[in-house]
């Protein structure tokens, strides 16, 4: 019987030959990232709670700042401070200022066939260049930081093909949340979401992070692809190679089967309070909203920003909406100011910000207040998830995010 691309990222994890879902395997790790929403909580208990305190490879760790940059609070900088000079004593690659983790994994880390673990749930977007990625706590992290090693419960994988290409003003982040609307948000659970067939391969690895990361929100272990000659392109720019280019057999075992035409998808958006909670982007047309953002690693990558510039060039922002536009990394934010992309958006009156999770995660820049309506590009739209609980968080595509800013209301671009 034949496996899976992640069945076999696990297996060779293990130095096994052979994983089946429910089989449980002690792996070793090949990188491990941690950002500050959690890393002083680890090195608290690296520090207060175990005998013999030390890192199996220190080659294999990295921190990065992305949370709340600039910090907000002294709270906020003792934490900070807390995980930069642990960084520095123990030589561990660190990461302030630069991006959002995410991004910063993928343009400088990633590579296909490893098995990462990183402290934050999206980190599913390794998946677009066929690595296993996954989310876990603090606690699982600090075990395989000291001991270089975990346990994994082989999970199942649900194969999504993807047939046709999307059509113009259609976005990869219009089809992960007709998936999402579709499956519903507990569709995976503990599942590997596997993007596969020729619509797969039309699309770029930035489109394909847009898929993996939001893996996730449909309750799942994490999403893949399988890596092809836009994954090894996407290395060789970076000054990577893969550990190994796994793809699934042909008789590999799937736990269902979905297929998705992108060529019928169509602009739609997630309202309050759930991901799931999907309807066509005309449907909530009209809503008035108090703030729009274009950012966070599920849509701040230059492909996102130059469809943001391309729809807001030569107009304005509604007044009394604040358009919060964040590059997801510095690279991106460069590569946006050699292309001329963060003159047109300061020019409209967006407010562009240096490259962090902003409002994604409403818990430092542009947090918004009681009873306000805010249209993202970001991961999700819980009940308080930017901000006061009575607020309410739609998510579109970047496309949307840009016309509804322009119109002070959601809109679509053709509206404008």
């Amino acid at each position: 019987m034949g496996m899976t691309i992640a069945e076999k990222i696990i297996a060779a994890a293990a130095g096994v030959d052979y994983v089946k879902p429910g089989d449980i395997h002690t792996v070793t790790l090949d990188r491990m990232m941690s950002n500050d929403g959690t890393t002083h909580l680890t090195v608290d208990m690296y520090r207060n709670k175990l005998k013999h305190p030390h890192i199996a490879d220190t080659k294999k760790m990295v921190f990065i700042v992305d949370h709340n940059v600039p910090s907000d609070c002294p709270k906020t900088a003792a934490s900070q401070k807390k995980m930069r000079d642990f960084a520095k004593e123990n030589n561990i690659d660190f990461w302030e200022g630069k991006g959002v983790c995410h991004q910063v994994m993928m343009e400088n880390y990633v590579c296909p066939g490893e098995l990462i673990f990183g402290a934050d749930s999206h980190t599913c977007s390794y998946g677009a260049l066929g690595a296993f990625g996954t989310g876990v706590g603090c606690t699982d992290l600090l075990y395989g930081m000291v001991t270089g090693k975990s346990w994994v419960l082989v999970p199942e994988t649900v194969k999504f093909n993807l047939v046709g290409k999307l059509p113009e003003g259609v976005y990869a982040r219009d089809l992960i949340l007709t998936i999402i609307g579709t499956i519903g948000a507990n569709g995976c659970n503990y599942q590997v979401m596997e993007f596969t067939g020729e619509g797969a391969k039309t699309l770029s690895i930035s489109e394909r992070m847009v898929l993996c990361n939001m893996a996730v929100e449909a309750g799942a272990k994490t999403g893949i692809f399988e890596p092809d000659e836009k994954a090894i392109e996407y290395l060789e720019a970076h000054g990577r190679k893969p550990k190994a280019l796994f793809k699934s057999d042909p008789d590999a075992v799937y736990a269902r089967e979905y297929t998705f035409d992108l060529s019928k998808i169509r602009p739609v958006v997630a309202k309050p309070d759930f991901v799931d909670n999907l309807v066509p982007a005309e449907e909530v047309r009209g809503v008035k909203i108090d703030e729009a953002f274009l950012g966070s690693c599920n849509n701040g990558r230059i492909e996102d920003l130059r469809v943001g510039a391309s729809i807001i060039k030569g107009k304005k922002v509604a007044e009394k909406v604040r358009f919060l536009v964040v590059p997801a990394s510095q690279t991106v934010y460069l590569q946006a100011l050699k292309e001329g992309l963060i003159d047109t958006f300061m020019e409209a009156g967006a407010i562009v910000m240096n490259p962090n999770c902003s409002v994604c995660w409403g818990s430092c820049q542009g947090v918004i207040g009681e009873n306000e309506v805010l249209i993202s590009t970001g991961t999700r739209n819980f009940k308080g998830r930017a901000g006061h609980p009575s607020s309410k968080v739609y998510l579109g595509s970047a496309a949307t995010v840009t016309a509804s800013a322009i119109k002070g209301e959601i809109a679509l671009a053709n509206d404008l």
